[in-house]
């Protein structure tokens, strides 16, 4: 494979030698402006997937591969199936199928690395598109649901009941813990921070914005965090503000949040129990709440772009940042050693070819 190859030194104008693995990379630094080749980046990431293909996360079945498949055509090459706030039988069904598609990945499909919890230890003022199933963690709980399939992410309301104790003990079992739909106060961040959380689920949507005498739980993220998830469709999120995470946390990560709509036309469609509604560009409830969306990552990377972040940086934001925050050291970096999880990008942005642990997408 030859064109400009983005490495963790930099661009790279030459050949890239791959297996499942990548074995090699020959080649000189280039300033990509100098030349009209293809531009290889690595695989994009995504730790916030609810569905596509007019499938759902919560569906179970064969829901996940279906998803997979759908997202690795848009360059996503590893995921988090997320799910919903619904009553324990509802998530146990979609965990079963998760599970399953973890421990074998489908020819063609994107790599499921586990599983982000979304609901439902979330506050029930703060539900934005979630079902009214929000409750109070418990550890049995979780482990429960760590027997059907790995939990590499859950988010919390922090001020929650036993929260703050939880996080600690999550954290110090490996999980990343988010804090999220939450009514929570920059105090309450900040705590949940020491107590462990190491994110923020979707950054400004369902938690308190920031006031100048109350910094509520933006401030302090923007403050104190090292993480934080941003839904960059320029729907959710004025670009303005996408701005201010990019100046303030320093690994901000892109995610979809995308749902059973993406990739598909405008109309109906189910997440978790909710029906959602595509329209406009993207997906609300009947009363027009935002519902997930309908972006993809490189819907993602081309907007970052569109506001004015080099190509690298984008890159950065939408692979590397997420593995690193997910401990996956072999993805999200094309250096010899690491799976050969790759985009083939043209000049405009546009996808020439996928590779998923080699394999041609």
């Amino acid at each position: 494979m030859k064109g400009n190859i983005l490495t963790p030194d930099g661009w790279v104008h030459g050949e890239l030698r791959f297996g499942a693995r990548i074995d090699a990379i020959e080649g000189n630094p280039v300033d990509i402006e100098s030349n009209g080749d293809d531009l290889i980046l690595p695989g994009f990431i995504d730790v916030h997937v609810h569905g596509g293909a007019g499938r759902d996360m919560m569906e179970g079945g064969d829901a996940p591969h279906v998803i997979a498949a759908l997202h690795a055509k848009h360059g996503t090459t590893s995921l988090l199936a997320t799910t919903m706030t619904a009553p324990p039988e509802d998530i146990q069904r979609a965990l079963k199928a998760i599970g399953a598609a973890c421990k074998e990945r489908g020819s063609k499909e994107a790599r499921i690395l586990g599983v982000h919890l979304e609901g439902p230890y979330i506050n029930a003022a703060r539900l934005g598109a979630q079902p009214p199933f929000a409750k109070e963690a418990t550890l049995a709980e979780i482990e429960a649901y760590e027997a059907l399939a790995p939990m590499r992410v859950i988010t919390v309301a922090p001020e929650i009941h036993g929260h703050l104790e939880l996080v600690r003990l999550l954290a110090d079992q490996g999980v990343r813990v988010q804090i999220g739909h939450t009514s929570g106060s920059y105090e309450d961040g900040v705590a949940a921070l020491e107590h462990g959380a190491a994110g923020f689920t979707h950054l400004f949507n369902a938690m308190p914005g920031l006031h100048h005498r109350e910094p509520g739980m933006v401030g302090a993220a923007l403050a104190h965090a090292q993480y934080a998830e941003i839904i960059p469709d320029l729907l959710h999120v004025h670009p303005g503000a996408i701005k201010v995470a990019l100046r303030s946390i320093p690994q901000l990560f892109c995610v979809t949040d995308s749902t059973a709509a993406a990739g598909m036309p405008d109309g109906e469609y189910m997440l978790g129990r909710q029906v959602v509604h595509k329209c406009m560009g993207g997906v609300r409830l009947a009363d027009g709440t935002l519902a997930g969306s309908t972006l993809t990552m490189i819907g993602a990377l081309r907007n970052l772009v569109k506001i004015g972040l080099s190509l690298a940086e984008a890159s950065r934001r939408v692979s590397t940042n997420a593995a690193d925050y997910l401990g996956e050291t072999q993805r999200g970096r094309i250096q010899p050693g690491c799976h050969a999880d790759f985009v083939v990008l043209d000049r405009d942005l546009n996808i020439k070819a996928v590779y998923i642990e080699g394999e041609a997408v």
